[in-house]
């Protein structure tokens, strides 16, 4: 990483991308200890169960309508570029990213999956007592005691990931003195200029050469009343399917 002097900052994280993922972790930590203790807590775990679930909702749907970097579309690499990345990520032929690096967007996904699996079982899951999720009457006792089981198994699983998570944050901040722990709060990262400069397209027959960040120069960044029209839908859908 070039030298602070000859960084750069560029908005990267939109409000909506920040606050979702802030919310999530507080979220994710309330689950994990309300489910533990259970008893009293369970209700505590039942209703932020919820909030998951609209959190969850709204950043697949964000993935879509939101930023330029918030979408899908601009960090989900494919398996030869994801593994060119990662065969370089310890080398200083690394190419730092505005966004999601390859590695970093497919950790995204697996989050986001494994969260959804995750807040999709608990509605039918039971703790074999007195609570039950909103739609386990609509399948059987068995399949319920199934989904059940999925849900503790999936934990363990979101802790890891959550755990390869941080531990990829430190090595970036740490090591590649890149932080991105930092922009994940002020929607500011400090890259070098070169980063933002859009890849350059070169011939098929050119020798091989450390390619330019594919990132563009600028980026989209929606108005407000978006991210408000998409909480709205996202409330409404998690109402319909939860009441």
């Amino acid at each position: 990483m070039a030298d602070e002097e000859q960084q750069v900052s560029i908005k990267v994280w939109d409000g909506p991308v920040r606050v979702v993922h802030w919310a999530m972790v507080l979220l994710f930590v309330v689950q994990v200890v309300s489910g533990k203790m259970g008893g009293d807590m369970m209700p505590l775990h039942v209703f932020s169960g919820y909030a998951m679930i609209v959190l969850v909702v709204f950043r697949l749907i964000w993935g879509f309508v939101g930023s330029t970097h918030a979408r899908f579309a601009s960090f989900i690499a494919g398996p030869a570029a994801t593994l060119r990345f990662a065969r370089r990520l310890f080398s200083r032929q690394a190419v730092p990213q505005v966004g999601h690096n390859p590695l970093g967007g497919w950790s995204v996904i697996a989050m986001l999956l494994s969260l959804a699996l995750q807040v999709a079982s608990g509605l039918f899951a039971n703790d074999g007592a007195a609570v039950e999720g909103p739609l386990a009457s609509l399948v059987s006792f068995e399949v319920s005691t199934v989904l059940s089981e999925f849900h503790r198994w999936n934990l363990k699983l979101l802790l890891v990931l959550s755990a390869i998570h941080v531990g990829a944050v430190f090595f970036h901040l740490f090591v590649k003195r890149d932080n991105v722990l930092g922009a994940m709060f002020t929607g500011v990262r400090r890259v070098p200029p070169s980063v933002v400069r859009e890849r350059r397209v070169a011939l098929r027959d050119s020798p091989r050469r450390r390619a330019a960040s594919r990132e563009a120069e600028s980026a989209y960044f929606p108005g407000p009343w978006r991210g408000v029209w998409v909480l709205a839908v996202t409330l409404a859908l998690v109402y319909l399917l939860v009441r």
